[in-house]
């Protein structure tokens, strides 16, 4: 149309644009009605007596009213015999997603059905997406198939809205086949798919599958947003691996986004569980500087983390920060954090003073903090208040469990000889193997046929792997501090028959190891005697021993102690004047060379002889 000629405004006056722009004004105009048959009429009746299918098309698609559609449908339907009326279904269908109205979408559908009118792929795509949009994937799964009795094929876009729907309903393995489908086909997929894609490997516990996801996803050209950065690094903090949640961030970073909320929360989650402290505590205060408020469950892993790591000033801090938030309560867990931190110190006072508080606070003590009440009590030498708090624990109806005998056994690895007694007491009553086992050491039995070896086996077999290195520990200790070395080598030769110990020695053509970083000190000693025993023997055959021989302690002390392997290590090859000499390039490290092993271990035997 020429717009100089003189009949360019009537024409555009009859053009079908203009009869458009008038139509979405009448769907404008209904949106803001009463939802009545009267009000609905009244303004239809501009429309004229003429109405196309076209028209009523045109109108409730452009309409967002949900309670004011259905009379509208109803206006048309009773004035225009449409060829396709499944189209006026769905347009009506698109108003109650819009509305995110499922129920009436479900009714909408009944009466489509009572019609006789046959739904259609939109028709259920519509429906699908709406309970997608609602959270409601069971529904969505539910609608989904449905789909085959009704003759419709889904087409990619509806199954990739289903590879979310299934995993949000719980169905891993169908969203999984849908996902491979989409691989394979070159499925469109979005963000809120692979979103959802990362978080159902995340909690199923597959976190190498949230990474490849990851990486397939950038492949195809999707660029992740802060709902997918948030989403992996909250599986990276499940997977305690703060290394790849620092890379994430990183990357998410260099990509221009900004850190929210969700994203301090995930990643101190991630460094506090992964007991990265300087990362941690970086966040905490890149949190408190943006004025981000902390919440009791964000303040506990901090605490966690500082309790498992020994940083008792900054926990302190921590929980000073706590206590004068407004919006967090101190729990059972923040005091449990803290009771720790003074138990492993050996600060008494402070620990029952922090026991007090949580009493005050209306909690009772759990056997997380028992157990670390028991352990602040061994350290002090305080054996009856140990017995107190073991009987405290009954009291309260808790059944002792593996790691709170575990650590009755380590308290009994530091308590004189004559108050053994006292415990022994405590340990038969909380576990009668471990007893068993624990009278032999203390009260001197005799070991019988084979009658200890039996017995420590059988109580290696009922207790949780978990526990089995700590409590193979500290029976080594008691036996090393009461002088029986050879019920020591039992239970280090136990401990290896059962891979309890695993790695201890290894050999190559150039150099033999013994590697103690994993013993207690008592384990590590009774290790160091069985070495040397073996060294001897294999002279005694007539085998060469190789260029060298390492002994590996680790350079490393204790959390709360400053007693490390290394020096006791070192002392103890002093006593026996053994040829082992501290590496100048490898800390831990003993060295010595085949001759000077050779010459120490034959003067050995002579004076045995």
């Amino acid at each position: 149309m020429n717009p100089r000629s003189p009949r360019a405004k009537q024409l555009e006056r009859h053009s079908y644009d203009a009869r458009y722009t008038s139509l979405v004004n009448v769907a404008n105009s209904l949106d803001s009605c009463n939802p009545s048959p009267e009000d609905v009429s009244l303004v239809l009746k501009s429309l004229g007596d003429r109405v196309l299918e076209q028209d009523a098309v045109t109108v409730i698609n452009n309409m967002s009213n949900s309670l004011v559609v259905p009379f509208v449908l109803s206006y048309f339907q009773s004035r225009i015999k449409p060829t396709r009326e499944a189209i006026l279904y769905n347009v009506t269908l698109k108003v109650f997603r819009k509305g995110r109205d499922l129920d009436a979408m479900e009714k909408i559908f009944d009466e489509m059905l009572q019609r006789g009118v046959r739904p259609d792929n939109v028709t259920f795509s519509t429906i699908i997406s709406c309970a997608r949009i609602c959270l409601l994937p069971h529904k969505a799964v539910e609608w989904f198939e449905k789909m085959s009795s009704f003759g419709c094929e889904p087409d990619e876009v509806t199954y990739s809205v289903m590879i979310d729907a299934y995993g949000r309903a719980g169905n891993i393995d169908m969203a999984l086949r849908l996902y491979d489908r989409a691989r394979t086909e070159s499925w469109r997929l979005d963000t809120v798919t692979f979103s959802t894609l990362i978080k159902m490997y995340g909690l199923a516990g597959n976190y190498d599958g949230c990474l490849n996801v990851y990486q397939e996803m950038k492949v195809l050209g999707v660029k992740p947003n802060m709902v997918i950065y948030n989403t992996l690094l909250d599986a990276m903090g499940r997977a305690k691996r703060p290394w790849q949640a620092k890379s994430i961030f990183t990357e998410m970073m260099n990509n221009g986004l900004s850190p929210n909320w969700v994203t301090y929360a995930s990643l101190l989650r991630a460094y506090g569980r992964g007991r990265y402290s300087e990362d941690a505590l970086f966040v905490y205060k890149e949190m408190r500087e943006k004025g981000m408020e902390m919440n009791t469950h964000l303040y506990n892993t901090l605490l966690a983390m500082c309790a498992d790591l020994g940083l008792a000033d900054d926990a302190f801090k921590i929980f000073e920060d706590m206590k004068s938030s407004a919006t967090c309560l101190c729990d059972s867990w923040t005091f449990s954090s803290l009771i720790t931190i003074y138990s492993c110190s050996g600060n008494v006072s402070d620990a029952e003073r922090m026991l007090n508080e949580m009493i005050e606070s209306g909690f009772e003590p759990t056997i997380f903090v028992l157990t670390s009440l028991v352990q602040c009590y061994g350290k002090a030498g305080r054996t009856d208040d140990v017995v107190k708090t073991f009987d405290q624990l009954l009291d309260l109806g808790i059944s002792p469990d593996d790691r709170f005998c575990g650590c009755l056994l380590n308290v009994m690895t530091q308590t004189p000889k004559e108050e053994l007694f006292k415990l022994n007491y405590c340990v038969d009553k909380a576990n009668p193997k471990l007893g068993s086992v624990v009278r032999y050491l203390v009260e001197g039995l005799e070991e019988g046929d084979g009658e200890f070896r039996k017995e420590a086996s059988e109580l290696f077999d009922s207790i949780a792997d978990e526990v089995k290195k700590p409590f193979c520990n500290s029976l080594i200790d008691l036996c090393v501090n009461l002088n029986l070395l050879d019920m020591a080598c039992q239970l280090l030769d136990i401990g290896l028959s059962r891979e309890i110990y695993t790695d201890i020695q290894t050999k190559s053509q150039t150099q033999w190891s013994l590697h103690l970083k994993s013993l207690s000190l008592g384990a590590s000693l009774t290790a160091l005697h069985a070495w040397i025993n073996d060294l001897s023997k294999v002279l005694e055959s007539g085998e060469d021993l190789p260029p060298v021989l390492g002994i590996n302690t680790g350079h490393g002390k204790h959390r709360y102690s400053e007693k490390g392997l290394a020096s006791v290590v070192e002392s103890h090859l002093n006593e026996l004047n053994a040829p082992f000499h501290e590496a100048p390039d490898k800390a831990g490290w003993f060295l010595t060379t085949e001759v000077a092993a050779k010459s120490w271990l034959e003067s050995r035997e002579m004076v045995t002889a």
